[in-house]
C-alpha cells in the first residue's frame, strides 16, 4: 500500500506519535530497533490515536553519534514498511534533513511529510525534492548542528524575536525553492540551540509565532526543559510533558510531536472543549 498525505489538514491539532528507529534516542521508550518491535509500536500509537507517524533514523539528541545516509534510510525503511503494514492509510512524516532519504521515501513508499531539524540547511537539495514531490515540510528552528547548537544560545534581541525573525527569512527563501506556502509548517524547535529559561520564554510566546500564519508542530514531549529542573529522568516526565502540552495547546491549535499518545490525546480533547466553551 502506497502512503498519502492527501487526507489531512495540518492546520487542525495533532497528536503525532515518535518512533525512533535508532539504538541512541535520549528517551529509552521511543527507541525501537527489530522489525517485531517497530511494528508493535506503530500499532500501538495507531490504536491509540496517532493522526500521524514520525520516523526517525538519526537521532537528533546533543552529541549524537554520526549516522551515515545508507545506514539513516535502512531504519526509516524499515519505520515506513512496518507503518505501510499496519495501516497505510496514517499520514506519515520521515524526521530527516537529508534529501536522498527523503526521495527514496518518496519512491518507494508514497507521499510524506517532511520533518526536517535544519529547515533546508543542511542539505541544499532538500528543497528542491519537497517541492519536486509537493510534499508538506515542516521546518524547525536550530542553529547549528546537534553537536554545536548548545553553545549557540545567544539571541541578540531575546529568543522570541530571534526564532520569528529567523522563520520570517526562512519561508520566503522555502518558498522561493518552490515549496507550497500552504504546505509549510513551523516548529520553534524546543531544546535546540535554546537554553531552559529561553524554552519556557518561547513557550509563553507561541502567539509571536502564530502570527506569522503558519500551522506550528510543539515537540516538547520529555525533553530536558522538564525532567532536569524537576530532578527527575525523561522515564518520569510524562505528567510534566502533559502540562506543557495543554499550554502549547492554549493559544490554538498544534501539532504535539510526542511519546506518549493516549495520553496526548486526552489532553487534547479536553483542550477543544475548554477553547470551544470560552466562544
Amino acid at each position: 500500500m502506497m502512503l498519502s498525505t492527501s487526507n489531512i489538514d495540518l492546520s487542525d491539532s495533532h497528536v503525532m506519535a515518535i518512533v525512533n528507529v535508532t539504538p541512541d534516542s535520549f528517551y529509552v521508550g521511543s527507541r525501537v530497533t527489530s522489525v517485531s518491535d517497530i511494528e508493535h509500536r506503530v500499532e500501538r500509537v495507531i490504536v491509540e490515536g496517532a493522526t500521524i507517524v514520525d520516523i526517525g533514523g538519526y537521532s537528533s539528541r546533543p552529541n549524537a553519534c554520526e549516522v551515515s545516509t545508507e545506514e539513516e534510510w535502512r531504519r526509516v525503511h524499515r519505520g515506513l514498511e512496518a507503518v505501510a503494514r499496519v495501516d497505510g492509510a496514517v499520514a506519515v512524516s520521515v524526521d530527516s534533513f537529508r534529501s536522498e532519504v527523503i526521495r527514496r521515501a518518496v519512491e518507494e513508499f508514497g507521499d510524506v511529510i517532511v520533518n526536517d531539524i535544519s529547515a533546508g540547511e543542511q542539505d541544499e537539495d532538500m528543497l528542491a525534492v519537497v517541492a519536486k514531490y509537493k510534499l508538506p515540510y515542516i521546518a524547525m528552528h536550530m542553529r547549528g548542528t546537534p553537536a554545536t547548537m548548545q553553545s549557540l544560545t545567544e539571541y541578540d534581541k531575546g529568543v522570541v524575536h530571534g526564532v520569528v525573525e529567523y522563520f520570517r527569512r526562512r519561508v520566503e527563501d522555502i518558498v522561493k525553492a518552490g515549496v507550497e506556502r500552504d504546505k509549510i509548517v513551523l516548529d520553534p524547535g524546543f531544546g535546540f540551540a535554546k537554553s531552559m529559561e529561553q524554552n519556557y520564554e518561547l513557550l509563553r510566546d507561541l502567539d509571536a509565532l502564530r502570527a506569522l500564519g503558519y500551522p506550528l508542530l510543539i515537540g516538547l514531549s520529555r525533553k530536558s526543559m522538564i525532567y532536569k529542573p524537576l530532578g527527575i529522568t525523561p522515564e518520569e516526565s510524562l505528567p510534566g510533558s502533559l502540562a506543557l502540552a495543554w499550554e502549547a495547546l492554549r493559544g490554538g491549535n498544534a501539532i504535539l510531536r510526542v511519546h506518549d499518545v493516549r495520553e496526548t490525546l486526552q489532553i487534547l480533547k479536553l483542550s477543544n472543549i475548554y477553547r470551544s466553551d470560552r466562544g
